[in-house]
C-alpha cells in the first residue's frame, strides 16, 4: 500500500472525519458550519479538517474571513477502489459485469 493510501486509510479511521465527507457530499460548507455539526471544540474539527486534506480527500478555499471545504470524491472512490481491486480481484470482474448490466438496463429503458 502506498502512502497515499495509508494516509486515506488512516484519514477514515476516525467516525468524524466520516462524518465530515458525508456531510461534504452535497457540496462546499464553511469550517464553522462543519464545526457547529459536532460535539467537539473548534480547534478538534479543524485537526479532523487538516488530516481530511493532507490525505487530498477535501480541498479548501477562502472566500473573505471563511474557510470553505469541499469533498474530492473521485480521489476517495479510485483510492478505495484500487484497494480493493489488489485485495479483491473479483471486484474488477464484478465491476466489468455491472458495467455491462447496467448498459444493457439503460438499452432497455431507450427502447421503451
Amino acid at each position: 500500500m502506498t502512502d497515499t493510501a495509508s494516509d486515506i486509510f488512516a484519514a477514515l479511521a476516525h467516525p468524524t472525519r466520516r462524518q465530515i465527507l458525508q456531510d461534504l457530499k452535497d457540496g462546499e460548507l464553511p469550517a464553522g458550519e462543519i464545526a457547529a455539526r459536532f460535539n467537539a471544540t473548534g480547534p478538534t474539527i479543524s485537526r479532523h479538517l487538516s488530516v481530511l486534506r493532507q490525505a487530498g480527500l477535501v480541498t479548501e478555499r477562502r472566500d473573505a474571513n471563511r474557510i470553505l471545504y469541499s469533498l474530492v470524491s473521485d480521489r476517495l472512490a479510485l483510492s478505495v477502489g484500487d484497494f480493493l481491486s489488489t485485495v479483491c480481484p473479483e471486484q474488477i470482474v464484478m465491476r466489468e459485469v455491472r458495467k455491462r448490466g447496467s448498459g444493457r438496463a439503460n438499452t432497455k429503458t431507450a427502447e421503451a
